[in-house]
């Protein structure tokens, strides 16, 4: 479960662990972000989000980032004080390479997405998986499950209270950013 200004996301499985976030895309920060980044997130991703020169784009790519790694602790089920966000790193990798961080505005069909357990350091958990969706142009939700837990086809839908809901994967208002829905 997840909710920002507007919006609530619930994730839904039968039996495997899910973990969901969602945030406005706009959603304004106290501090600078690269304040935040050296605060909350790990020295690789803080070094990445340092690499990016534009100020919008580097507020996009924190926001990406965050709501993946908030999507990955639920998914544990242990949320953000049970696996501060400091603890672990979210690498993005060509699948045919093995690089470091990457943008995430590179093509997402080809990335690998793994968690780097800062204090198991030659141990990196590619055993889950992760979606990242642009909703209505306003909202980035992320969704991580376990690999093979999960059927690789997800829907999103719609829900309005008293109206009828409506499946929205495959529609402009649904902006797919990796092969998992």
């Amino acid at each position: 479960m997840s909710h920002t200004n507007s919006l609530v996301a619930c994730g839904v499985t039968g039996g495997s662990p899910i973990g969901i976030d969602v945030e406005e895309k706009q959603r304004a920060v106290k501090n600078n972000i690269l304040s935040l980044a050296r605060r909350y997130l790990s020295g690789p991703e803080f070094e990445f989000l340092s690499s990016i020169n534009d100020s919008e784009a580097q507020h996009q790519e924190f926001i990406k980032l965050w709501t993946m790694k908030e999507a990955y602790v639920k998914a544990l089920g242990v949320g953000f004080s049970g696996s501060p966000f400091k603890t672990f790193t979210l690498r993005f990798r060509p699948s045919s390479e093995r690089s470091s961080l990457v943008n995430l505005n590179s093509d997402y069909k080809a990335l690998e997405t793994a968690v780097d357990q800062q204090d198991h350091p030659k141990k990196i958990m590619s055993c889950w998986q992760f979606a990242l969706i642009e909703l209505d142009g306003s909202h980035y939700a992320a969704i991580c499950t376990k690999k093979g837990e999960v059927s690789q086809s997800m829907k999103v839908w719609k829900t309005i209270p008293f109206q009828e809901d409506v499946c929205v994967s495959g529609t402009d208002a649904v902006i797919e950013v990796n092969d998992l829905i």
